[in-house]
């Protein structure tokens, strides 16, 4: 079992993270001997199918590396903050925690509280700024790291790393890469904020953006939008909450893969038909027309289905029919 390395010289971390985004950094803060006092997450929660109590990601993580976990279901009360006060941490890192911190968690760490945040802010403050850089359609974005205030990600910036969106890079996908990113500028933002070689930079509040939380309803297809806009809405959905549309029986079919199509005798056909009509269905996938272009199902999967590529499964999709609810 790996254990955290204990440095003097370097200042005593509680770690506040529970997904799979959080875990590069905990683990990184470890390797590069940060002494990581405890961990704190979300409660388990039941996933699956058979909805069976599961860790969170960094839970998972802090017990292989030997690290106390905390798992408060509240953080706004007397009892945790003393919790945290007898660790006598120097400083508090978080990276999708999935709270804001009060005031008085805020003030225990003596040197301050740092923030992993995906995005390049001021841009997409909030809960889901990776799955709305892709639905948004942008060719870029990043992690900053920041210092924390009682605001959603409104401290002042410490560092900045960026990272190009390619075309086809779904959520997961990007997410991963930020992860990455992030646990890789962590280091260089703590010691240069302690030898105070980055200056921390007031984020400019005349380009503040926010990204909401994504639910189900997020990827509910609308065909009346271009094809662009609804391939990047598939592919910033996924993995979660995904992308659906719904036969004209009201039955959903979940799009878990999709691309703009290219074909320009299908893209011809597609403006003879209405939007969400099938303008073909074939091995190389489901053509379906869009208000301007078509889009391609290369993946999807039937309403208590399962997954299943648009070549093996095209026949069952009658060219004509109306998707979107509309007979």
């Amino acid at each position: 079992m790996m254990k955290a390395s204990v440095n003097h010289q370097k200042p005593g971390i509680v770690f506040m993270g529970t997904p799979d985004f959080a875990v590069p950094s905990l683990r990184r803060l470890v390797q590069d001997g940060f002494p990581v006092l405890a961990v704190v997450c979300q409660p388990d929660k039941p996933t699956g199918r058979h909805q069976v109590l599961t860790a969170p990601p960094v839970k998972q993580a802090a017990i292989e590396l030997g690290i106390p976990v905390l798992q408060p279901t509240k953080i706004r009360t007397g009892e945790f903050a003393a919790q945290l006060r007898d660790f006598a941490p120097d400083m508090i890192v978080t990276a999708a925690y999935g709270r804001i911190l009060p005031a008085d968690i805020l003030q225990i760490p003596s040197l301050g509280c740092l923030n992993i945040h995906g995005s390049l802010l001021p841009e997409y403050r909030g809960a889901a700024p990776v799955q709305w850089s892709i639905i948004d359609g942008r060719a870029e974005t990043g992690i900053t790291i920041m210092l924390m205030d009682e605001g959603m990600d409104t401290g002042d910036i410490l560092l900045q790393g960026r990272l190009p969106i390619p075309p086809d890079m779904d959520a997961g996908q990007l997410m991963d890469a930020l992860a990455t990113l992030g646990a890789n500028l962590l280091p260089t933002a703590i010691q240069g904020f302690l030898d105070h070689t980055l200056k921390p930079m007031k984020q400019d509040e005349s380009k503040a953006t926010y990204a909401a939380l994504v639910n189900r309803e997020t990827g509910h297809i609308d065909w009346t939008r271009p094809a662009a806009a609804l391939h990047n809405q598939v592919r910033g959905t996924y993995p979660w909450p995904g992308a659906w549309t719904t036969f004209p029986d009201g039955k959903r079919l979940k799009v878990h893969l999709a691309k703009v199509t290219q074909d320009e005798a299908l893209l011809a056909l597609a403006k003879q038909h209405a939007p969400g009509t099938i303008v073909a269905a074939q091995p190389s996938g489901i053509t379906i027309a869009a208000s301007e272009g078509a889009l391609d199902l290369l993946e999807i999967q039937p309403e208590g289905g399962k997954r299943l590529k648009s070549q093996d499964c095209a026949h069952n999709y009658p060219t004509g029919l109306r998707m979107g609810g509309l007979s």
